[in-house]
């Protein structure tokens, strides 16, 4: 019944569409398709209600209730244990699925390193002594002052007599005359030897 209603919705929809009538045609073939629509939510929530009520049938056994108070009791032991079984069951379900899930955001932070897909914020350089090193590191309680030259090894200054000759410019135009001509590169190489 319902593709004969659809199939009339889609012939009369083309043939509006083909002789490209005014709003109120238009608003016929709406009217038209949303009731057609309607009808098949409603035949699609029969079917589901019909699949859940066999499924109940199927799953659920009927409830035979025993006249004793002793079967009574032996039934709710039974259930309880039934329930027992089902809890750890889905307890287990439950532990598994948050692993695999923790694994699968873990796998995700991995791939986006490996793509390099984030920016890497960029860094500004905070000048700090050592007391304000020491003051964020310890906290405000702990006043401390670091002398760091008090750790330092104190050297004596030597002055060696072969720095002096080097510090001690003579008369430039002296040491030219010597080196100039043959006589200069005759007394140079003599004073090496």
């Amino acid at each position: 019944m319902t593709s004969s209603i659809i199939k009339r919705a889609l012939i009369i929809h083309y043939a509006l569409y083909k002789r490209d009538l005014n709003n109120f045609c238009l608003f016929v073939r709406q009217s038209l398709m949303l009731s057609i629509a309607k009808g098949l939510l409603e035949t699609e929530a029969k079917d589901k209600e019909e699949e859940r009520k066999r499924y109940m049938e199927e799953t659920c056994p009927p409830l035979s209730l025993p006249g004793g108070v002793q079967a009574l009791q032996e039934l709710c032991k039974e259930l309880h244990h039934k329930i027992d079984v089902i809890d750890e069951e889905r307890y287990d379900l439950e532990s598994k699925v948050s692993k695999s899930t923790k694994e699968i955001e873990d796998l995700k932070i991995k791939v986006q390193d490996l793509k390099g897909k984030f920016k890497k914020p960029a860094l500004r350089k905070v000048r700090l002594s050592a007391d304000q090193m020491l003051q964020a590191l310890l906290g405000s309680k702990h006043k401390v002052s670091l002398d760091l030259r008090a750790n330092l090894k104190q050297v004596k200054k030597e002055v060696k007599e072969e720095d002096k000759e080097l510090r001690d410019v003579g008369d430039w135009r002296k040491s030219i005359e010597d080196k100039a001509g043959m006589g200069g590169r005759k007394k140079m190489f003599e004073s090496e030897a």
